[in-house]
């Protein structure tokens, strides 16, 4: 497993005025939370420019001084941003000029000579900017800026136009015990590629925290999901969804057999649903890192736990 790093970039602030961020954090405790997570054995950690607006990716680095040769670090591109202090972000650019300057600038704040894994940040391409960003990234590759190159996408149709060329070593996308993208693992499988996974938590919803009377503040992005039509796992203003809620009771019996947690058994239900899968919960605090990592204890859930859950959810 990995660990995301969105949560630790701290607030961000869209064009439009929107949180795009999770609130405030504490830098000395997400630093913290990186080098205990490497304690732990854990050894990949995902990133993106955009996260705080460079913010994430400073803090990474940071965190990992003297280890950056024996970990694998991903991070992102294509949404653009001010990288100034102000945590502004804008739109996205996927031009070649514009990936080649991101790309040296993400070295910069990570302070590495190449990038482990870097991953186009903009979710859907036309057919025309698809093959022009890979072929961008093969460029980087050949000049020795990246090692490896994936796309975060949600959509098999278009991830498999960069599959087929061979050279794309990643996908990721969202898939968790109560949320799954079609194809995308089948894909992976099939042309050998690691299946990245984000929101294996359903940003936090499976840790079991949220109930009907809490309150997300507005500082953080799920609290304006629905208004960015990001999902409807938490209301407008910031509650959990009692739909998604009843489903989780559901599933609580199942998930936390054996003695995990629930965040271990929805960790579990991925490495059951593929081998393929890395997942990359978030955190903001050491705790959490530590819950997480537990799940590498208890390994995939069993086949009869794995028929259960598709049984209470019908599928």
């Amino acid at each position: 497993m990995g660990i995301g790093c969105w949560a630790i970039g701290g607030p961000t602030v869209g064009e439009d005025g929107r949180n795009i961020g999770w609130g405030q954090v504490d830098d000395d405790e997400s630093v913290r939370g990186i080098r205990r997570a490497y304690d732990l054995g854990i050894r990949f950690f995902d990133t993106a420019d955009v996260y705080g607006a460079g913010h994430s990716e400073r803090v990474v680095a940071r965190a990992l001084e003297g280890h950056l040769e024996d970990v694998v670090i991903a991070t992102k591109f294509g949404n653009t941003f001010d990288d100034d202090g102000s945590r502004r972000g804008h739109a996205t650019d996927v031009s070649p000029a514009y990936i080649r300057r991101a790309c040296e600038g993400s070295l910069r704040r990570l302070q590495r000579d190449d990038i482990d894994l870097y991953q186009c940040h903009v979710g859907s391409l036309t057919d025309a900017q698809s093959d022009a960003v890979v072929e961008t990234l093969e460029s980087l590759q050949s000049d020795g800026l990246i090692r490896e190159f994936g796309w975060s996408c949600d959509v098999a149709e278009q991830a498999a136009r960069w599959a087929v060329r061979g050279t794309c070593s990643a996908l990721q996308f969202i898939c968790n015990v109560l949320q799954e993208t079609p194809g995308m693992i089948e894909l992976c499988e099939e042309r050998r590629m690691t299946a990245v996974i984000r929101s294996p938590l359903a940003s936090g919803f499976l840790s079991g925290k949220y109930g009907r009377d809490s309150r997300l503040p507005r500082d953080d992005w799920r609290a304006q999901a629905l208004e960015l039509g990001w999902g409807d796992i938490f209301n407008a203003d910031g509650s959990a969804n009692p739909a998604w809620l009843a489903k989780l009771d559901s599933l609580r019996e199942v998930l936390t057999d054996g003695g995990r947690t629930l965040v271990q058994g929805a960790l579990g239900w991925l490495w059951a649903r593929s081998p393929a899968t890395v997942p990359i919960p978030g955190f903001k605090t050491v705790a959490q890192v530590e819950e997480n990592a537990g799940a590498m204890r208890f390994g995939p859930l069993s086949a009869p736990q794995m028929s259960r859950i598709d049984s209470i959810l019908s599928r």
